[in-house]
This record gives C-alpha cells, sequence and structure tokens, in this order.
C-alpha cells in the first residue's frame, strides 16, 4: 500500500515516486489536469518561487484547465493557508497566467483592470 510504504520511509519507493511524478505528470491515478492543479495548490501553500508557479500554470493550461479554475485553485487553499499568503501569492499567480500586475493594482477592485487580460 502506498501509505504504509511512504509512511514506513521506504527510501527506494520514495525516490522512485518523486521520480515517477517528476518526469511524468500522470503517474498518480489522477487525471493530469486535477493533477497540475493540485500541484499547484501545494506551491501555492508552501510559497514556492514565482517560476514554480509559472511552470506549473503552464502544465495545468496544457492539462485543460482553464484560467478561472486556476485562481480558483487559491480560492479553495485560502482559508488553509491564511489571508496573508492568499494576498501575497495573487500577484504570483497574476504574473504566471499572463496578467499586467502593476495595472491591475492600479485599478479599483470594482472594476475590470484594463490591459490585465492574459496574452
Amino acid at each position: 500500500m502506498v501509505l504504509t510504504r511512504l509512511a514506513l520511509n521506504d527510501e527506494v519507493f520514495v525516490e522512485s515516486l518523486l521520480e515517477q511524478s517528476t518526469v511524468h505528470p500522470r503517474a498518480s491515478a489522477l487525471d493530469g489536469r486535477t493533477c497540475a492543479l493540485v500541484r499547484l495548490g501545494a506551491l501555492l501553500a508552501l510559497d514556492a518561487a514565482p517560476a514554480s508557479y509559472s511552470s506549473q500554470v503552464a502544465m495545468a493550461l496544457a492539462s485543460g484547465a482553464s484560467e478561472d479554475e486556476i485562481v480558483q485553485v487559491l480560492v479553495a487553499v485560502a482559508p488553509s493557508i491564511g489571508a496573508a499568503r492568499a494576498v501575497s501569492a495573487a500577484p504570483e499567480l497574476a504574473l504566471a497566467l499572463g496578467f499586467d500586475v502593476d495595472v491591475m493594482l492600479e485599478q479599483p477592485p470594482d472594476h475590470e483592470p484594463k490591459g490585465a487580460s492574459p496574452r
């Protein structure tokens, strides 16, 4: 069982699991889209580097996720990661989606920002 081997820290199993997941994003039983969105949630929770967001957003989009679904990942994890982390992750995620963050931040929140649409 996967959980037992992980709980026992079976080093060979853990190493092979991590290698498979890095090389083959669909190595888990999850479909590619779901896997990419879950991984993005983990990156958001870990306060990963912005380059990691860009890479994972690209993978999510390539796997069929919409931009709205990607944003909703941040909304979904916000209660778990807290307001401060969610607020600090928002512009980084926006950049990964191709938004013009400077323009976005200059606009009042009740208006659709001009020039903030993805490329």
